[in-house]
């Protein structure tokens, strides 16, 4: 994907995965792009994974389509919920 798609499919996994995550979680613009292209890696590794039993690293360079948006909301929610996990653990 172009660094434009991975901007767009990013914005669009991070906002909506912080719409279905409870709670508030900060962060404008650019915390949400760039939890929503690392929610996408992530999904793009686990989600093959959990469904398949293996890896599909052709998920993430492929067009955006809803599978892709699917995985990379899946792979944000993770990261909410370990960086919550992660911030409950120090205090």
């Amino acid at each position: 994907m172009s660094i434009i798609s991975w901007m767009i499919l990013g914005f669009l996994a991070g906002a909506i995965a912080k719409l279905i995550y409870p709670g508030y979680q900060g962060g404008g613009f650019f915390a949400t792009t760039g939890l929503g292209v690392l929610g996408a890696i992530v999904g793009g590794y686990l989600g093959p994974f959990l469904l398949y039993g293996r890896t599909a690293g052709a998920v993430l360079t492929s067009t955006i389509s809803i599978h892709s948006v699917g995985f990379a909301v899946f792979g944000a929610i993770i990261l909410i919920f370990l960086w919550e996990f992660i911030a409950k653990q120090k205090g």
